[in-house]
């Protein structure tokens, strides 16, 4: 049985799972006056050698540091890279693109590389500097050659970023297809979908014409691309309705305006995260197979995400309700 080979591994991650944030550091975090509050909070935590004088503005820092040490001891131990690269290959498409745009433009962008745990910095640069690689795979060096290759034609940086998002797209459907496991490819293809709702409202409020539509729009998710293209030239709330009578309908309804029966954009991306949490819930219960590893990596990304909501939140002086209200679900799992 295939699952069987994750026995060594998931309990090493329900280990790891007791290292998450839980529900009362979360609400001391909130409640936190200022940030050298926060930093005696987080002295306790995973997160404890990391807490110098000066953190909060080194925390994109820690967030690369460790989210690269956690892939790279993952790789090490997953049976099943592809696995890994699910959730990896976000940020190595981020890679693409900095280093993409660096090479085209002349700049020096090395400080906005995230470690993916797999790809080092040199390793991407050759490869976009010279069109051939034989560590990365087939898939990023095509995603590498249809980038170039536009840029030669048009010379338009915005092209940079819709060609990797794009592709980014296809690479996780092809990597949960290979791997074959359900529930990965539910996952994948929810993401897919909702990543291009949300792309879909604000083409449409951008007043984006059918071709760039077409350009920016993934074909693999479950709602064809043709369905969201019919409402290139119609209204936001037309789109809404349409989303409504989706198998995500029940999800957005609880985003919708009363008044103006449209999308609420910025509520969508917290919706979106956390209904992607909620696919991973019974990995609580499983055993086998590789969804409770999954599931780590998911919860570990919501944490980070949600640190940096509140680290922001006490230099700004959010009220900690509102800041309550943007949170991710975390620790689902």
């Amino acid at each position: 049985m295939k699952e069987t080979v994750y026995n060594q591994i998931n309990p090493l991650i329900r280990l790891k799972e007791t290292e998450l944030l839980n529900a009362g550091q979360y609400e001391q975090l909130l409640n936190a006056k200022d940030t050298d509050a926060l930093r005696e909070i987080l002295k306790n935590t995973i997160y404890g050698t990391y807490m110098t004088a000066d953190f909060a503005d080194d925390f994109e820092y820690i967030y690369s540091k460790e989210k690269g040490l956690l892939f790279e001891w993952l790789y090490e131990m997953a049976p099943e890279p592809e696995v890994i690269t699910i959730y990896t290959s976000r940020a190595t498409f981020h890679n693409l693109k900095v280093l993409t745009k660096a090479e085209l433009t002349g700049k020096n962008l090395d400080y906005l590389f995230i470690d993916d745990g797999r790809y080092t910095i040199e390793t991407i640069k050759s490869a976009i500097r010279t069109r051939v690689s034989t560590e990365l795979p087939a898939e990023l060096m095509q995603a590498i050659l249809e980038v170039l290759d536009y840029f030669q034609e048009s010379s338009t940086i915005q092209a940079i970023d819709i060609i990797y998002d794009r592709s980014f797209l296809t690479y996780q459907k092809q990597l949960a297809e290979k791997l074959g496991y359900k529930d990965i490819i539910e996952e994948v293809t929810a993401f897919i979908d909702l990543t291009n709702i949300s792309t879909m409202a604000r083409g449409i409020l951008q007043g984006q014409h059918e071709n760039f539509l077409l350009t920016v729009l993934s074909s693999s998710g479950s709602i064809p691309k043709s369905a969201f293209l019919e409402y290139t030239e119609q209204s936001l709330a037309a789109f809404t309705e349409f989303v409504l009578n989706t198998t995500y309908g029940g999800i957005v309804s609880t985003i919708v305006s009363a008044e103006t029966k449209e999308l609420d954009l910025i509520a969508f991306e917290k919706m979106k995260d956390d209904y992607l949490t909620s696919l991973y819930d019974k990995a609580k219960i499983m055993a086998f197979g590789p969804l409770p590893l999954l599931a780590f990596l998911n919860a570990k990304e919501v944490e980070w995400k949600n640190l940096r909501l509140i680290l922001v939140s006490k230099r700004s002086n959010f009220p900690v309700e509102l800041v309550r209200e943007r949170m991710r679900v975390s620790n689902g799992i």
